[in-house]
């Protein structure tokens, strides 16, 4: 997809110099390929996909940015991700050779060793300058979406659920969860989205496991599908609930009440609020709900943008949900879960991984009075 991201490039470039300002930094490298995804408006600089930086970095001085790389990748940076004509300068290093060092790129930049101060995303290695960390303040910057990264949120949540549909419909008795793992893959990539968290839990293994990597296990009757999709650097998550045959009560029962936390998460998911109020909204609502103590199990999910989680809400946190913000809250009980992406607006929150078609379940959040549709467990 052909995008006009000159301004978008702009704003964010603009925003990286204000926290190098603020943070007293002569310039700032990013690696990590979330990092490089957002600061160029969804380039790919990844080939590893299992590694969360590539072969390519980038330097951001006060008037200058470049792109650091080598022989091989050089090519299809400049042919499709149009690293040159967006105004990059681009470093190339052959690659049978150990690159250029970082501090001899800074210096060549104007950014000397005595009394620097280099800001990282990642692994720091300038050889003798200041290194400090900004992995932290860098996330809370992917994590304010610009209104064309909102429009491809709500395209890639639109196509994670068509693509999970399709994948549940697949679903049969006897297949392996690995089987249903490829299912997912193979209806996320056909879409152009990675399946960068592909999670399959069949029967008893979905109340021991909440991250269940898929096994040779075979569905028998329950299943729990778990997907986080990646397109041009942006991640949704959402995960679907399946039963072949009436389910447990019990099940049920979870079901409802995991709706029931997920609801009042939503309904607190309001610009201005703090992601320790949605935490508390939370742990208030499994005490209602009969769990008081199930929040301790696993992270109730957090704000999403370009990783699946750039932070957590955790007990006190201060972070502020602002307008165009995506939410990925997950609460969980052994053998249930509810998840989905929102996206945070002024005039409520917004599903972007609703699943048509699915069955649901209206959850009344107690505090806004507001009903909100969660999704229920599957019956086939």
């Amino acid at each position: 997809m052909k995008l006009n991201n000159d301004d978008e490039q702009l704003d964010k470039l603009v925003r990286l110099r204000e926290l190098m300002i603020q943070r007293n930094l002569d310039a700032c490298i990013l690696r990590r390929t979330a990092s490089l995804a957002w600061i160029r408006a969804g380039a790919r600089t990844y080939v590893n996909t299992a590694n969360g930086e590539g072969p390519v970095s980038a330097i951001i001085t006060a008037d200058r940015h470049c792109i650091l790389t080598n022989e091989i990748e050089y090519p299809r940076l400049r042919d499709e991700e149009h690293m040159e004509r967006a105004g990059w300068e681009v470093f190339v290093d052959p690659w049978y050779r150990p690159a250029t060092p970082v501090a001899d790129r800074l210096e060549a930049l104007g950014v000397h060793r005595t009394d620097a101060r280099i800001g990282y995303d990642g692994v720091p290695d300038t050889q003798g300058m200041t290194d400090v960390s900004i992995g932290a303040q860098i996330a809370r910057l992917r994590s304010r979406l610009c209104p064309a990264e909102r429009t491809r949120a709500a395209a890639l949540g639109a196509d994670c659920a068509e693509a999970m549909l399709d994948a549940c419909t697949d679903v049969q008795p006897g297949q392996t969860e690995q089987e249903i793992a490829a299912s997912i893959w193979t209806h996320t990539q056909r879409r152009g989205v990675q399946a960068i968290v592909n999670l399959v839990a069949c029967d008893e293994r979905i109340h021991r496991y909440r991250h269940p990597l898929p096994t040779e296990n075979r569905l028998q009757r329950h299943a729990m599908l778990v997907l986080s999709g990646r397109r041009q650097g942006l991640v949704v998550s959402m995960t679907r609930i399946m039963h072949f045959g009436q389910p447990p009560d019990e099940i049920r029962a979870r079901q409802r009440a995991v709706a029931s936390v997920d609801a009042a998460m939503i309904g607190a998911s309001v610009p201005g609020a703090t992601t320790g109020r949605v935490f508390d909204r939370a742990r208030d609502a499994y005490a209602a709900a009969g769990y008081p103590d199930a929040w301790r199990d696993h992270h109730q999910g957090g704000v999403a943008g370009y990783e699946p989680r750039e932070f957590l809400a955790l007990p006190d946190a201060g972070d502020i949900l602002a307008d165009g913000m995506l939410c990925s809250w997950n609460p969980s009980l052994p053998g249930t879960k509810s998840e989905d992406t929102i996206l945070v607006d002024s005039n409520g929150p917004h599903v972007l991984t609703a699943t048509v078609g699915w069955p649901e379940i209206h959850a009344h959040d107690p505090e806004t009075g507001v009903t909100i549709t969660r999704p229920d467990i599957l019956i086939r």
